[in-house]
């Protein structure tokens, strides 16, 4: 990763007091907190399995922030639960890094009431989240949105279905809502990530050492990230620009069936049973 086009220590005050991070439980979310943590920012942090987002709010807490842990299923009452417990806050930041394919089927061998559950996590919480927070931070005049986004969205692939197919709806709503809010001091950005080295991509078996392979660092991405919140509305985590390119290309047949043999080339196996690809 280069630092080129990351500015150096970003001012990250204006996305105080409070940030409220959905998936903000080990990887780049982890990473997100404690930066933020370091910046003074107050964190109200979101995932599912209590032990690692307790050890994430203890580090957190250590660097001298409030942090609010809530463990619940975005899916499951999980919106309503975060909404209820910011009430009495200002949140100057929402951070909408929760989303994974937990339906890893073929489309038509699939279950259509799993495939909503990916469009749930995926689309329909961050909709809702940003619905009532970015009111708020447009009413206030100041404050951030940050949607993470996927290499997953910028082509079709096998088993990805529903999941590319919301990713890329999350990217071109969050462009449009950089239009809208741009007037009105909020940032907004869709953070585009590649491979990570993150627990949920090892524990999918990703072969982060195939030939050409780009790996980034959950530190690295998370810095980059939070740098480049003021200068919306898309960024591609730096290595990875050239895929995006390639992926974006008229010939959408060759650029395809060479992406699904790129990808096929990165899994090592299948993921244990039960456990979602990420992506």
């Amino acid at each position: 990763m280069t630092d080129a086009t990351v500015p150096p220590d970003p001012d990250l005050s204006k996305y105080g007091p409070w940030a409220v991070i959905a998936g903000g439980s080990e990887g780049v979310g982890a990473e997100f907190a404690r930066q933020l943590a370091h910046a003074g920012v107050n964190l109200v942090l979101v995932a599912r399995k209590p032990g690692p987002l307790a050890r994430v709010a203890e580090s957190c807490r250590e660097l001298g922030v409030e942090v609010r842990p809530l463990a619940v299923d975005l899916t499951d009452g999980g919106v309503e639960a975060i909404i209820e417990t910011t009430a009495d806050l200002e949140v100057g930041l929402l951070l909408c890094n929760a989303g994974a394919n937990t339906h890893s089927m073929e489309f038509l061998d699939g279950d259509p009431r799993e495939f909503q559950r990916v469009i749930d996590l995926n689309l329909t919480a961050t909709l809702t989240l940003v619905h009532h927070y970015g009111r708020l931070l447009r009413d206030r005049r100041r404050g951030g949105i940050l949607l993470v986004g996927s290499l997953s969205e910028y082509a079709g692939s096998l088993r990805h279905t529903v999941y590319g197919g919301v990713k890329a709806f999350v990217r071109i709503f969050g462009e449009g809502l950089w239009l809208e809010l741009r007037d009105h001091g909020v940032d907004v950005l869709t953070l585009v990530l590649g491979v990570t080295r993150t627990p949920a991509m090892e524990r999918v078996g990703l072969n982060f050492d195939a030939p050409g392979m780009v790996v980034s660092e959950p530190a690295e991405v998370a810095r980059e990230g939070l740098a480049r919140l003021p200068h919306g509305p898309v960024h591609v985590v730096s290595g990875n620009e050239k895929s995006v390119a390639w992926r974006t290309g008229p010939d959408r047949a060759k650029i395809i069936l060479t992406t699904h043999k790129a990808m096929t080339r990165l899994m090592d196996a299948e993921p244990p049973a039960g456990e979602p690809r990420r992506g």
